[in-house]
């Protein structure tokens, strides 16, 4: 599933926008979720990192779209961002944003097709990464899961750790992100901690060393565990 943001507030334009991506979605059998915003200001408050790519006008009332982009590369540098405008001049200001392309208004479903289906080539790629976003007082960032070695709960917090840092969150439960996380080999070593199995680097005592931290292995978790760690080291 492709998640595009249609940022516009010409009704015909988002109309015609729509229909181009349903229109590209039966032919490139590609599954698409549209979600419109009115204005640059509506995408960006509240923003969670939740989109893959960005359709965005530049000319809008409260917010344009090159100060929307603006804030939006703060706290996401992976979502891929395509102007669509019918001022050239200032479409090609989107490197500074950087952004993937610009489509011209009158929109014409050939170059447009051409445009989102680079744009959907590149989410492919993208997807051998998948991304957790974490939502915190300050905002929302991505952070790749091959990025993470291991998650702690600690009441209704759930602690991120990484090799460059920790990051902190509410979003999610425990049990919620062991379903994600299942298929990118990470598995529960006790009720309260998921680990990562590319970051284990030893085992000792009912213990494993990850980031050179001894994280226990519950009893009621061992077997299902070292039978996942095994596997892993031997694949």
């Amino acid at each position: 599933m492709v998640r595009i943001a249609v940022v516009e507030d010409e009704d015909k334009w988002a109309n015609l926008i729509k229909e181009y991506l349903d229109r590209f979605s039966s032919e490139e059998k590609t599954d698409i979720a549209i979600t419109r915003f009115c204005d640059g200001y509506d995408l960006v408050d509240g923003y969670s990192c939740n989109f893959d790519i960005i359709l965005m006008d530049i000319e809008m009332g409260l917010m344009n779209g090159m100060e929307a982009a603006e804030e939006i590369r703060k706290t996401d540098e992976e979502v891929i961002i395509i102007f669509v405008t019918n001022m050239a001049q200032y479409a090609i200001r989107g490197y500074k944003v950087n952004a993937l392309d610009y489509i011209l208004k009158p929109i014409a479903y050939i170059p447009f097709s051409e445009t989102v289906k680079k744009a959907v080539r590149m989410c492919a790629k993208d997807d051998k990464d998948s991304y957790v976003v974490i939502n915190n007082k300050d905002g929302a960032e991505k952070i790749k899961t091959t990025d993470i070695a291991y998650i702690e709960s600690q009441g209704h917090r759930l602690f991120f750790y990484t090799e460059n840092g920790q990051y902190e969150t509410t979003k999610y439960s425990m049990k919620e992100l062991e379903n994600m996380l299942y298929e990118h080999n990470f598995r529960r070593c006790n009720s309260g901690c998921l680990v990562n199995l590319k970051y284990v680097t030893g085992y000792q005592g009912g213990q494993v060393k990850v980031l050179d931290n001894m994280i226990a292995i519950s009893r009621g978790k061992k077997n299902e565990f070292m039978s996942a760690l095994t596997s892993y080291m031997t694949e």
